[in-house]
């Protein structure tokens, strides 16, 4: 399967100031499941479509096992049905007069396959796709999710090198949208195709994707595995994007003298850096305890709401909130006070510009982790340890 390589890609389209596309380089990897994940206007969709073929790039080079296939400085463009790609469109585009199996067997037909490997061929993909009983009915006959697997077939059965996705599972409901992930996952095992996919969910893009490529504005922000996306984002933006909760921000500018904060809190925990400008924690990184230490601070439960298999409480100190989350229920009601602890190695900084920060160790103060070796009582069983 081939590696694509993405260089400068650059799209604008006549009367935009602004590129819909804006300088991205990256590389999907031969054998590689990975979404381009972001906000909807990001420039996810018109990459898609850039690789493919059916849009032409303005400036910057796409490049397939090292064959360049777009590049306007080389004055190169190498058409669509050249690229051995196939794209599945985010509505399907089955042909309705046609059925199942004339759907799966059509980019065979153009391209010539001899009628029994055809044959051969269509039975092979729609059995482990699961439709074969469906090979006579017409796609108004099927469901959603009967007719996205069918608009897969007809790509697996051309044996394309890379299969691209645009949003291939935003039609579904829940439930089959759920089975479907798992079906895609499969799919890639089985196979071994490189894809891409396009989302703006983000928990699709967790649960699916080796890589994710996470993009605001036509530029690229982060790419990484999920892992390293949701405990490293490089910026305020993959932070707050990334993770359901969002995540807790502390705005550290707003630390006063006047009165107690969460902003002098932190504060006092760290060395002064004139850089420091956001800090930032996720919901379920908070610790609820009991017992109070020098590290923790005591605040008031205003709200705890159920989620089905987790809770989300909502904490207040002074004017200030946070978020937590967990899957353990609470030991607490509405109202009650409760001793709350922000483990430094679970805090999150950023810059003016929102750039993610590493502090020093120096700059650190970890005397608390020897306090949250024995705790009277924890509510987030899947904290980090130290």
């Amino acid at each position: 399967m081939p590696t694509i390589t993405l260089t400068n890609l650059t799209k604008r389209y006549d009367g935009n100031t602004e590129p819909s596309v804006d300088q991205v380089s990256l590389t999907v990897e031969d054998g590689e499941f990975m979404c381009l994940l972001g906000p909807s206007g990001c420039g996810k969709t018109t990459i898609l479509r850039m690789i493919a073929g059916i849009e032409h790039s303005t400036s910057g080079e796409i490049a397939v096992d090292n064959l360049v296939v777009d590049s306007v400085h080389q004055s190169c463009f190498i058409p669509p049905e050249q690229r051995r790609i196939g794209l599945v469109f985010q509505n399907y585009a089955l042909w309705p007069h046609m059925t199942v199996e004339r759907n799966v067997d059509f980019g065979l037909r153009l391209q010539n396959v001899p009628a029994q490997e055809r044959k051969a061929r269509c039975l092979d993909v729609m059995s482990k796709l699961r439709i074969l009983e469906y090979a006579d009915r017409y796609p108004s006959q099927l469901s959603g999710g009967q007719q996205q697997r069918v608009a897969l077939a007809r790509m697996l059965a051309v044996n394309p090198g890379v299969l691209l996705l645009d949003e291939p599972l935003s039609n579904l409901d829940a439930t089959l949208r759920l089975e479907m992930r798992a079906e895609l996952r499969r799919l890639h095992q089985t196979f071994g195709t490189t894809i891409i996919f396009v989302s703006h969910d983000q928990w699709e893009a967790m649960t699916l994707a080796n890589t994710i490529a996470v993009m605001n504005k036509g530029q690229l922000q982060q790419i990484g595995t999920p892992d390293e996306i949701y405990a490293e984002p490089s910026n305020r933006f993959v932070a707050e994007f990334i993770g359901n909760p969002k995540i807790n921000i502390v705005d550290l500018k707003a630390a006063t003298t006047e009165h107690v904060s969460l902003a002098n809190h932190i504060q006092s925990r760290i060395s002064a850096n004139e850089f420091t400008s956001v800090c930032a924690i996720r919901p379920e990184e908070i610790v609820l305890n009991n017992t109070a230490t020098p590290h923790t601070l005591p605040m008031i439960i205003e709200n705890i709401m159920p989620t089905g298999g987790s809770w989300v409480i909502e904490l207040s100190f002074g004017e200030d909130r946070l978020f937590h989350s967990t899957q353990s229920r609470p030991a607490w009601r509405e109202g009650e006070p409760v001793n709350v602890l922000l483990p430094m190695q679970s805090l999150h900084f950023f810059d003016h510009n929102g750039k993610r920060l590493v502090l020093p160790e120096s700059d650190l103060d970890y005397s608390h982790l020897l306090l949250r070796s024995n705790p009277t009582h924890t509510n987030q069983p899947y904290a980090k340890q130290a």
